[in-house]
């Protein structure tokens, strides 16, 4: 027999490989972080000598979920400012909030409290946008999630840069101090078409292209904005990113909720992904993404959560669970955006938004384990007649119960094993008492 790391067996391995493939009384192995065999339960006992062995009999085991958008420390100004249209939000509130807060330990205890809910939530990467991206990147190393950190790019001065160039150049000093470590990955992030002007989106299209790293970026996240564009400059937004040349397999655009047929057919021939954000767009009534229209073009379309401040979770099964129903109202077709589609959007979509298909987003020989477990044996989720439909449509994430990352185990039986959560909460309550007074 050989000796591994791992066995994890359960009910149902759902894998999201190209066939979709959903296995019942499978075994994944694992050894040194990596699935090296998927194989029947009975024939893996007989093979491998596991130095850790779980059972799931009542369980189904799927990827990690990407989170392909999120602002993670924004945790921190969960329900701070609801009920609000997106500028009046920014402006009035979030804005002036992140100057009268924002330092490293405001980010470093809000990426705890982002990490901490993705984790008990499934997510086992997440693609992050925001100030300080290398003390996020910090507490990812040290919790062990993986992780696309944003380099952000803005015309105007924060805590962070003074101007475009000082963004873009502490930028590649954060890509270059990150190239060594095995969870952590970086992007381009300028903010908007309405916060960046063209000389930086032109530098960042450059380097994105000799560093080989995407460029992760809000687009057409509300009529205002596409208004307010044409208003000034005679060009929709998207249309000025074309001629500049961003419309690439590398530009991961986010939001998309205001399309026209010519802008998705332009979207799919270039080869560049969508980001769907349906409980933001929701709450924000900003707008909603065609996303079976952009499915049907070839688009690759994957989820984010976008931040807290504006969802207010970070909550997958939920943002899959909307997506599909919202894909049906849209295209006004209960076959659009169905369960394996939504499944996929959480997982495969955003690893190959990210760059990351050959190491994550689906459950194959090769791949890392990335690996979440959802009980299905629960009040809410049985009778199980497909256990799809079954994550999608009546699973939450309280159902997840262990999620591992690169082989070593987060969430053991619903108990996170790498955050104190009571040292958390109590930080936590801290910067509330702060943030209150303001």
């Amino acid at each position: 027999m050989k000796q591994i790391d791992l066995l994890i067996e359960a009910s149902w391995i759902i894998t999201v490989n190209n066939d979709n493939d959903v296995l019942t009384d499978h075994c994944l192995a694992i050894h040194n972080g990596l699935i090296i065999d998927i194989l029947p339960s009975k024939q893996a006992l007989q093979q491998y000598q596991a130095t850790t062995h779980h059972t799931l009999s009542t369980h189904a085991i799927t990827p990690g979920f990407i989170n392909s958008h999120t602002h993670a420390a924004m945790n921190l100004f969960r329900g701070l400012a609801d009920d609000l249209p997106l500028m009046e939000w920014l402006q009035s509130h979030i804005w002036p909030a992140e100057q009268a807060h924002i330092s490293q330990q405001f980010v470093k205890t809000g990426s705890q409290l982002a990490i901490a809910e993705m984790l008990r939530s499934g997510t086992t990467c997440f693609n992050d946008m925001y100030f300080f991206a290398d003390e996020t990147a910090k507490v990812a190393s040290d919790i062990g999630i993986r992780a696309c950190l944003g380099l952000i790019v803005i015309d105007f001065p924060t805590i962070w840069a003074n101007d475009a160039d000082e963004y873009i150049s502490k930028g590649l000093q954060l890509h270059d101090q990150l190239r060594n470590e095995p969870l952590l990955t970086t992007a381009f992030a300028p903010h908007a078409p309405y916060t960046v002007s063209d000389a930086p989106l032109q530098k960042v299209l450059t380097l994105s292209e000799e560093l080989d790293i995407p460029v992760h970026m809000h687009i057409h996240e509300t009529a205002d904005e596409v208004t307010t564009a044409l208003d000034s400059s005679g060009s929709r937004p998207l249309q000025r990113l074309n001629e500049l040349g961003c419309l690439t397999p590398k530009l991961i655009s986010v939001h998309m909720t205001q399309l026209t047929d010519d802008e998705i057919s332009t979207i799919a021939a270039q080869g560049s992904h969508v980001i769907h954000c349906p409980e933001s767009n929701q709450k924000l009534a900003s707008g909603l993404c065609p996303v079976q229209n952009l499915i049907d073009a070839g688009v690759n379309v994957a989820l984010g959560t976008d931040g807290a401040a504006s969802n207010n979770d970070l909550d997958m099964l939920g943002e899959m669970r909307s997506a599909a129903l919202l894909g049906k109202i849209t295209s006004m077709d209960a076959q659009a955006v169905n369960a394996t589609t939504a499944l996929r959007m959480a997982t495969i979509n955003g690893a190959t938004a990210l760059g990351l298909n050959t190491i994550t987003g689906s459950l194959e020989i090769g791949k890392a384990a990335d690996i979440i477990a959802i009980d299905l044996n629960t009040i809410e989720t049985q009778p199980v007649y497909d256990p799809v439909s079954q994550i999608v449509y009546a699973a939450g994430r309280e159902h997840v119960t262990d999620v591992w990352v690169a082989g070593k185990q987060k969430l053991n039986n619903r108990e996170l094993n790498c955050i104190d959560e009571q040292a958390l909460l109590a930080n936590v309550a801290e910067w509330q008492q702060q943030i209150d007074v303001t």
